[in-house]
């Protein structure tokens, strides 16, 4: 979705989308207070501080401006939020505050080795845990009985990826030759990569991967990997980076003139956040990420616009800002249909959500008997002007896909 440039609907319109939802839930259309007396009380467990900061930060700005928006839907919420300091065991130690606290539900944690601590500490307590984002596929593959996943696995991420650039390359006509991949060794680039180099040969891409390359993430000199990349002579690279490394990554490109006809992301973070564009400038554009995207053209995602416009005017609305927003969303429709705040009564109703009308690309929020939802869909997004526009899927298109990108020093 644009920065700030799709249309508006005006509240009336975010609650006859709540309206359709709550029709989807049995609830004859009602959105008006349902008998909330509470508020739910929601801890949210991000990465604020540390190196994941800036991914925290914009989680945290997608749920400061979701209670106003569901108080409107009758499922009032109070926020309880922790930050986890992109430490495993501050995640973990801040969810048994949280509970101890008297959170209700809690939410997070945006890093999968945090969401898997924290995944813990709620089954051993019965608290529910709603995933914003995590993708690594053991956290809903271990039989847990109170974890909740609105966002896909990293081979999810990964087949519907690739499959997107095979659209990407008949939609332009034109197919690189081979590709190099090169992947930030954390947590989730490493599943990341794994879910790569099990998936790509069996899914008849029309170019071979000729070699995988990890880098350390925290590393501020990336030239030897560039370098050993560009060696391969690939016209493609596939990139996972997990932070401020995909901007190393670039800046090393262009100082050693390797120039393919794209640079494209199977699904994870990075090349489409603010920080990208204004550090990279001309060099972040028609960078390409395929992952789970906002739906520019529903109600609820331009209703959720308009509220976070207002509240951040300099931010960018993107991916984060979506899940965390429909996480919260998860837990108070839940409660709502639960009738109570009780955790033990919110965790009975989580199998039965059944959300039709949300802001993400995507079908229905529904989940699986592991706790996942199956319905999440990858879109193509791609950099222009300093702003991630949806290119795919056709039917949500804000733009074109352009395919080759320009070379480093062709452009404005």
């Amino acid at each position: 979705m644009s920065g700030h440039s799709s249309p508006m609907v005006n509240r009336r319109g975010f609650l006859a989308a709540g309206a359709a939802g709550a029709a989807a839930l049995g609830l004859g259309g009602r959105v008006g207070p349902l008998h909330a007396a509470e508020p739910l009380k929601v801890g949210l467990l991000l990465p604020m501080s540390g190196g994941l900061a800036r991914e925290g930060q914009s989680c945290k700005r997608g749920a400061d401006v979701t209670p106003g928006l569901l108080a409107d839907m009758g499922m009032p919420v109070q926020l309880m939020i922790a930050d986890t300091e992109t430490n495993i065991d501050t995640a973990r130690t801040r969810a048994e505050k949280l509970i101890a606290d008297g959170a209700q539900v809690l939410i997070g944690a945006f890093d999968s080795a945090h969401t898997l601590a924290v995944a813990q500490v709620c089954e051993q307590r019965g608290v529910p845990l709603v995933i914003n984002i995590a993708a690594a596929p053991n956290i809903t593959e271990q039989g847990f009985k109170t974890v909740f996943r609105n966002f896909p696995t990293a081979p999810k991420l990964v087949t519907e990826g690739l499959a997107l650039m095979k659209d990407v390359f008949k939609i332009t006509g034109t197919t690189p030759t081979k590709a190099v991949f090169l992947h930030n060794n954390d947590t989730f680039g490493t599943a990341m990569a794994g879910a790569v180099n099990k998936l790509f040969p069996t899914l008849d891409m029309p170019f071979p991967l000729v070699e995988t390359i990890a880098y350390d993430g925290a590393a501020r000199d990336l030239a030897v990997e560039v370098g050993k990349a560009k060696a391969t002579g690939a016209d493609l690279v596939l990139l996972v980076p997990h932070g401020d490394d995909c901007i190393r990554v670039i800046r090393e490109m262009v100082k050693q003139r390797f120039e393919p006809k794209a640079v494209v992301s199977p699904g994870s973070p990075g090349m489409y956040e603010t920080q990208f564009y204004k550090t990279l400038g001309k060099y972040s554009d028609y960078c390409m990420t395929n992952l789970p995207w906002i739906n520019p053209k529903t109600a609820m995602s331009q209703a959720l616009l308009k509220a976070f416009t207002k509240a951040y005017p300099d931010a960018l609305f993107e991916m984060n800002i979506g899940y965390t927003f429909e996480a919260i969303l998860i837990a108070a429709d839940a409660a709502r249909r639960a009738g109570s705040n009780d955790p033990k009564a919110i965790l009975a109703a989580l199998p039965a959500t059944n959300i039709a009308e949300h802001v993400m690309i995507g079908g229905p929020i529904v989940f699986d008997a592991k706790g996942q939802n199956t319905n999440t869909r990858s879109a193509t997004i791609q950099n222009f002007g300093g702003k991630p526009l949806v290119v795919l899927p056709s039917d949500v298109a804000e733009a074109k896909p352009v395919f080759p990108a320009p070379g480093w020093q062709q452009r404005g």
